[in-house]
């Protein structure tokens, strides 16, 4: 399993940006090694955010991952450098990411109806959090599926409402209500008071 987090020392540099375009001609022009560099480099970021979008479900966020590079493999000819090659990579995982959620979801939890809240509520005690001993990410995975795709891209991934909206095709009100709706739940799940 790949680790979640980044360190800072991770974060993408200019040499790396150089590097990717290198990579991006060789891997296009066939260059399995090229490519398996571009992975090594950067499924790691991808993997985080996919692994939050999946509820903490380290197979779902896998194969979202593997979808994701997938289709990054066969784009890979036709990619402009219009953003950067990890920017495109990103996106191309949390779209795979949201269309396992989509595929995934049925009734009640589609809408992230009253399961989530049933799941807060029938925690034991010991689990409930109490300030800052709780997990944030473990409070991600009790979410319902909606709002929690919501709230990682909102405020983890700095998406617009309306691009939250076009992607999971909803209104842009629903999101905003998924957001708030989803905040809350994190503060009851946290221990905290609104």
């Amino acid at each position: 399993m790949l680790d979640t987090t980044m360190s800072p020392s991770s974060a993408p540099t200019e040499a790396d940006a150089a590097d990717d375009h290198a990579l991006v001609r060789a891997a296009a022009a066939g260059d399995v090694t090229a490519y398996e560099r571009i992975y090594r480099r950067h499924s790691p970021r991808v993997y985080a955010v996919l692994w939050r979008l999946c509820g903490g479900h380290a197979a779902r966020a896998e194969d979202a991952l593997q979808e994701a590079f997938l289709q990054a493999w066969r784009a890979l000819p036709g990619f402009r450098f219009e953003s950067s090659l990890g920017t495109w990579l990103h996106r191309l995982g949390v779209n795979a990411a949201l269309m396992e959620l989509r595929a995934n979801a049925t009734g009640d939890a589609r809408d992230a109806g009253e399961e989530g809240w049933e799941s807060l509520a029938t925690l034991p005690a010991q689990d409930r959090c109490a300030g800052t001993s709780m997990d944030l990410e473990r409070a991600l995975e009790t979410l319902p599926p909606r709002a929690r795709a919501v709230l990682v891209l909102h405020d983890i991934e700095g998406w617009k409402h309306q691009e939250i909206a076009d992607q999971l095709q909803m209104a842009v009100g629903s999101s905003k209500a998924q957001l708030h709706r989803a905040r809350g739940l994190l503060r009851a799940r946290l221990g905290e008071t609104a």
